[in-house]
C-alpha cells in the first residue's frame, strides 16, 4: 500500500523535532537571491526570497512581511514567529515547507492531529491584508528560518518599488 502525504515536510519537522534532515532544510545557499524583479528578489528555484545588505539593509519585500505578520499573524505563531503555547514556530517550519505548500496552507488553512492534541490553521485565502501580501510574509519568515534576520523591526529597508505601490492598489481594490 502507497500513502502519500500532503505536508510530509512538515510531518518530517514533527518526526525529527531537534533538527530537520539537511537534505530538506532551507538554508542560506537554497535561499540566496539570484535574480530580481521590480525590487523583488528570487532564488536559483524562482521562489522570492528576500536581500539584505551587509549594513541590515533589508528589502522592501521583507520589511513588508514584518509588519503583515506582525499585524496578522503573530496572535497565534507570536512575535517574530517564533511559535506559542498553540501554534509552531514559523521560522522553523519555513525550513522545510517549500514556497507552494506555504501558499496552499495560508490560504486553505488545515487540521494537525498529533499526539492527541488537535491543532488548526484558519484559512486565510479571503483576507487581503494577508493573500495580498502572503510573498512578503513568506521571505520574511524565510530570512528569519535561515538565521539572516535577527528578531525585532529591520533598522533599515529599501525604498517600496513602484511595482509594490501597483500590486497592493489592484490587490485592495483601491
Amino acid at each position: 500500500m502507497h500513502f502519500t502525504f500532503k505536508y510530509a515536510p512538515l510531518a518530517l519537522a514533527l518526526l525529527f523535532p531537534v533538527g530537520v534532515p539537511s537534505a530538506l532544510a532551507d538554508d542560506k545557499a537554497a535561499a540566496a537571491a539570484v535574480t530580481s524583479e521590480d525590487g523583488k528578489y528570487f532564488d536559483a528555484e524562482g521562489s522570492p526570497t528576500f536581500k539584505i545588505a551587509e549594513d541590515g539593509t533589508v528589502d522592501w519585500y521583507t520589511y513588508s512581511g514584518y509588519r503583515r505578520f506582525n499585524s496578522e499573524c503573530f496572535v497565534c505563531h507570536g512575535a517574530d514567529g517564533a511559535g506559542s503555547s498553540f501554534a509552531p514556530v514559523l521560522a522553523d517550519s519555513l525550513k522545510v515547507l517549500t514556497y507552494g505548500e506555504f501558499l496552499q496552507i495560508v490560504a486553505e488553512g488545515r487540521k494537525n492531529l498529533a499526539a492527541g492534541k488537535e491543532s488548526v490553521m484558519p484559512s486565510f485565502g479571503d483576507n487581503k491584508n494577508v493573500y495580498c501580501y502572503l510573498d512578503d510574509i513568506y521571505v520574511y519568515l524565510r530570512a528569519r528560518a535561515v538565521g539572516d534576520l535577527p528578531r525585532g523591526r529591520p533598522a533599515k529597508k529599501e525604498e517600496k518599488p513602484q511595482a509594490a505601490k501597483d500590486h497592493e492598489t489592484s490587490c485592495m481594490g483601491g
